[in-house]
């Protein structure tokens, strides 16, 4: 009988594989406001950097007496005044419907459902762009250069993502890997399938490393069989048009 594959030791869910959650700082989004209240604003108290994530922080005082941790946009600061609502001004930082946000401005923080305090456009450096507005839904283009369409009345933040290029860094070393993966609950370092032995993982074994097989496999696989490409929607290399 082979070792216990990777995947199948995460789907377990030991400790290994679990999240460090309690290095994390809290619920990072929108502050929720009232339906009677057009605008809440607060003031930048604090910018800290949380474990695991790559975007800097800020902890807010809102004039509710109510303390919320966001993400920052580039060029915010300490003291620095912010406002949520549908009055809210056109501002770095604010947070308003995508139905009072002009075409062109860039976004984060963008939500996917009115009230869900954000989900999309929250890695460092990102932003998306408001293309059109109409009656029952805005044209988004996301980082990924993909046209989406969202309610009128979700929320999003002006600015861009703070912390942009930290990926232009190289890790020079495997000690930065290291410490990275652990921040995060990385499995790593990561062996390739086909470097182990036909025990250990489908892809090994063989006079040579070679996987043997096609390496996609559907997304109902079972978790000994589900390694490779998982469920792609195209493979191989994109042809020059």
């Amino acid at each position: 009988m082979g070792r216990r594959l990777i995947v199948q030791r995460r789907g377990r869910g030991g400790s290994n594989f679990r999240a460090p959650s309690h290095k994390r700082k809290g619920e990072v989004k929108h502050h929720p406001t009232e339906k009677d209240r057009k605008i809440v604003s607060g003031i930048i108290r604090e910018l800290s950097h949380e474990s695991g994530r790559g975007a800097p922080l800020a902890r807010v005082r809102f004039e509710d007496d109510r303390e919320q941790w966001i993400l920052v946009p580039e060029g915010a600061f300490v003291g620095q005044r912010i406002e949520y609502g549908a009055e809210a001004s056109i501002g770095l930082g604010n947070t308003l419907p995508l139905r009072e946000i002009p075409e062109g401005v860039p976004i984060f923080n963008l939500e996917g459902v009115p009230g869900d305090g954000g989900k999309f456009v929250r890695s460092s450096g990102t932003y998306a762009t408001i293309l059109t507005h109409s009656e029952d839904k805005v044209m988004v283009r996301l980082p990924s250069n993909k046209i989406k369409a969202f309610n009128p009345n979700c929320c999003a933040t002006i600015g861009v993502v703070a912390g942009g290029g930290r990926t232009d860094k190289p890790f020079v070393k495997a000690g930065s890997v290291y410490h990275l993966s652990k921040a995060k609950s990385w499995k790593w370092p990561k062996v390739r399938g086909v470097a182990m032995n036909a025990v250990s993982h489908p892809h090994g074994g063989g006079s040579h490393q070679h996987v043997g097989g096609p390496s996609t496999v559907p997304r109902t696989a079972p978790p000994g069989q589900k390694v490779g490409l998982i469920a792609p929607r195209r493979t191989g290399r994109k042809q020059r048009k």
